[in-house]
């Protein structure tokens, strides 16, 4: 029996995707720069919106669970809040100052600020200014050396972690007077620190970074490299002990937390990726969530596996025999499906550059059921 338990095909190709904090709609670029709104009915989603405003690509979207607000941010290097009211959608500009595409974004647990990384090797730190009646933008400049790849938000809604394509991984303070409570964390100290101010820099990888993530506790870090490699940091403030996992297949995009001694990583495999921590809080690849079945003969794999990619065969064997492999193309993002205060995601939500949806539920993975 698979792990996905529903597959929907909503485009052709998709860049990212959003879920409504009742899970009843989704939000989803078709790769253009449009966001269409889906809701569920009788298991079939149906189109109920489109969000036009950009004009180049959108490159990513976050809907807050706090607020009901959808975030957009695109390559024409704006950003919008979109609000519900009545039946429609209303769009609210933010001036992000970008002179390079914006590439990801995310709210911040507590809904009153959003992060933005862009090309511009910036970070936009934005929240809501009630005097003006607009949304402004705060820049942690000339950090980093090269594009801001993906951005986390710590549980405390103050720290911030980053990863770039110079490599590194950085966390940073966005504590803002007038927006942020202090001493609102479990660790004080992190609400003493100035505005932008660098925390940490980990010089783990040398390749580009992607995807990272908190664990619930916020105890934990992982993020990706372009090398194959994944990295764990545990007690990131004050002293980080790190661990790096590689494996042989193609590299990660993005990750998922979805318990503390459990990670699901997603990217160029088109499969997901279970990595685990064991009793001694060690990391280790433990297995495909779509199992790959070998092939017919296989004697002669590891002959004729570069004769195979070198003429287009798919390393997974033929390809009628996709052995519970869902997705066709690279997966590019992954998001949790739970409820306000669960501390395991046993749903989650995959989607990529084949333009499907795809739901995955672990619940009848027995041998995962440990790390849960």
């Amino acid at each position: 029996m698979t792990a996905a338990i529903s597959v929907h095909k909503l485009a052709e190709c998709s860049t990212c995707h959003a879920w409504s904090p009742d899970h009843s709609m989704i939000a989803f670029c078709p790769n253009n720069n449009e966001v269409h709104i889906y809701r569920l009915l009788e298991e079939n989603w149906e189109r109920i919106h489109v969000l036009q405003k950009h004009d180049q690509i959108v490159s990513g979207i976050d809907w807050s669970v706090a607020s009901n607000r959808i975030v957009t941010v695109s390559h024409d290097r704006n950003s919008y809040v979109w609000n519900q009211e009545a039946t429609e959608w209303v769009p609210t500009l933010v001036i992000l100052r970008l002179n390079r595409a914006a590439l990801c974004v995310q709210w911040s647990p507590g809904g009153n600020k959003f992060a933005v990384g862009s090309g511009a090797k910036t970070v936009c730190i934005c929240y809501y200014e009630q005097e003006n009646n607009w949304w402004v933008s705060k820049l942690i400049r000339k950090r980093h050396d090269s594009s801001v790849t993906s951005v986390a938000w710590h549980p405390n809604n103050i720290l911030l972690a980053t990863t770039s394509t110079d490599g590194k991984c950085r966390l940073f303070s966005t504590f803002i007077k007038g927006v942020d409570k202090k001493n609102s964390s479990k660790g004080s100290s992190s609400s003493d620190t100035k505005f932008g101010e660098q925390i940490i820099q980990l010089d783990l990888s040398f390749s580009w970074a992607f995807g990272v993530k908190w664990s619930p506790s916020g105890n934990t870090l992982a993020y990706v490299g372009h090398n194959s490699i994944i990295y764990f940091v545990d007690e990131v403030c004050p002293n980080p002990s790190a661990q790096s996992v590689a494996f042989r297949d193609l590299p990660l995009r993005d990750v998922l937390f979805v318990s503390e001694r459990m990670v699901i990583g997603v990217g160029y495999d088109c499969n997901p990726m279970v990595f685990a921590a064991d009793e001694r809080g060690i990391w280790s690849f433990v297995r495909f969530l779509g199992e790959k079945k070998t092939s017919s003969s296989p004697k002669y794999g590891s002959q004729f596996s570069a004769f195979g990619k070198l003429y287009g065969q798919s390393k997974h064997g033929n390809s009628n025999n996709t052995g519970g492999i869902v997705h066709e193309n690279c997966i590019n993002c992954i998001l949790p499906l739970k409820r306000a205060g669960d501390s395991k995601v046993t749903r989650f939500s995959t989607s990529g550059l084949d333009g499907k949806l795809v739901i995955w539920d672990l619940k009848n993975e027995a041998d995962l059921s440990e790390y849960l």
